[in-house]
């Protein structure tokens, strides 16, 4: 993984997963899985796991002094690099551990914000999981103070009488300023681009992490995206159109999946991105039924959504890889949810039964109008075809009358300048 320091040779960091042990065994066995998988994301190699009842917990290193002494062994053992811890650890957990361990020690969290780094695409992403690093890594600046020197240095940088720590909080502070600045102004820029789509019909994805979302948007609007089986393959935000035949103009967006303890700080720095699911007039929340854990991840998806002030979207959700799941774990999940659509977006098996039940939430937005217009407005006409499914048009003398599906926005603008609008 080589989190912070550059790597000195090829060879895989070679890690230990430290988890807490309580009574729902098997969501503690899923979570220590998923680290399992997180760490391999990031670059590592897994060597062993060890496991601390929740209720044992120390203040000062996590782990007591008998798992401290058991870790120690595995280390040796094993000839860790790392120790991969699965909750979040406080600053001074991390500096007692490291002390007693002698490797570096990682909670979940950073190694979430480490693959988040390493799939960053665009300038925009580049600049959010910075920003969740940068906040993640001030209070923690003890330990990492040597390897800041890229923010900047040399001849009067340091103030009168600060150490060469306080020199690097301010630096960081002050590029944290800078990407938040930046960010705000990306932040404005996606209202203006929302306000040039409020006519057009808005469906983000989303799901849990490995769930098949950006294979569905493939599927959807032909787009070239980048799939991989593996955690957050995509943690970049794209929005295409629908590809569909004799429809109002649909958008679809793929958004960044979800994990359980996902960290605030990437939360809080994707909030540009994010809300564009906020904003969303339809969500498709794609579900991973062949996962024995499909509808604890469904929770959490659904809880996330809930803090982003998005739990009450009207939602279609989609069991996704129905050609590889268990019939009994599809069973379990058609009793959840009994509305949702079964479909292989890798087979694009029943992708189209999707696709309708997007269709008629887009078109139960619109009514069904005939308008007339004057054949000097062609560009209002070019814009009513953009944005709205044109039915029937007949030419008349100076004019044309046009039947189609509008929404309320746009037959208002019509009404207001005058033009004849009757609702069928």
């Amino acid at each position: 993984m080589n989190i912070y320091t550059p790597a000195e040779d090829t060879r895989p960091e070679r890690a230990i997963l430290v988890g807490l042990r309580d009574s729902k065994g098997n969501e503690t066995n899923d979570s220590l899985k998923e680290l399992g998988l997180l760490v391999d994301t990031a670059g590592g190699l897994v060597a062993g796991s060890l496991l601390q009842k929740r209720k044992s917990v120390s203040p000062r290193t996590f782990l007591g002094k008998g798992k401290v002494d058991e870790l120690k062994g595995l280390i040796r053992q094993h000839s860790a690099d790392v120790v991969v811890f699965d909750e979040d650890l406080s600053p001074g957990q991390v500096r007692n551990l490291e002390k007693e361990l002698g490797i570096k020690v990682v909670d979940r969290s950073e190694v979430i914000l480490h693959i988040f780094a390493l799939r960053a695409r665009t300038r925009e992403a580049r600049v959010q999981v910075e920003l969740a690093q940068l906040e993640y890594q001030l209070p923690r600046l003890t330990r990492l103070w040597k390897h800041l020197s890229r923010l900047g240095g040399g001849i009067g940088t340091r103030g009168p009488g600060e150490t060469q720590l306080e020199v690097d909080r301010r630096r960081v502070r002050e590029r944290i300023a800078t990407l938040k600045k930046h960010l705000a102004g990306v932040e404005k820029e996606r209202r203006v681009q929302r306000r040039k789509r409020e006519d057009i019909f808005k469906v983000s994805i989303v799901g849990y992490t490995n769930a098949g979302k950006t294979t569905l948007f493939k599927a959807l609007t032909e787009a070239q995206a980048f799939v991989e089986d593996r955690l957050f393959a995509t943690v970049d935000a794209t929005t295409r159109r629908l590809r569909a035949e004799r429809t109002s103009p649909v958008v679809i967006t793929d958004t960044v999946g979800f994990i359980r303890k996902l960290p605030h700080h990437l939360v809080t720095s994707f909030r540009a991105t994010l809300e564009e699911v906020v904003q969303a007039d339809l969500l498709v929340h794609v579900v991973d039924s062949s996962s024995s854990s499909a509808s604890h991840q469904m929770e959490i998806v659904e809880e996330v959504l809930t803090e982003m002030g998005a739990g009450a979207k009207p939602t279609i959700v989609a069991l996704n890889k129905t050609d590889i799941a268990e019939e009994e774990s599809l069973q379990g999940l058609r009793y959840k949810c009994p509305l949702a659509v079964e479909i292989s977006a890798l087979r694009k098996h029943n992708v189209s039964s999707l696709v309708t039940r997007i269709l008629q939430a887009a078109r139960s937005e619109k009514s069904l109008a005939t308008v007339e217009i004057p054949l000097t407005e062609k560009r209002l006409i070019s814009q009513l075809r953009r944005s709205c499914e044109f039915v029937k048009e007949r030419m008349l003398t100076d004019k044309v009358r046009i039947q189609l599906w509008a929404g309320r926005r746009e037959l208002g603008k019509l009404t207001r300048r005058g033009f004849s609008v009757r609702t069928n």
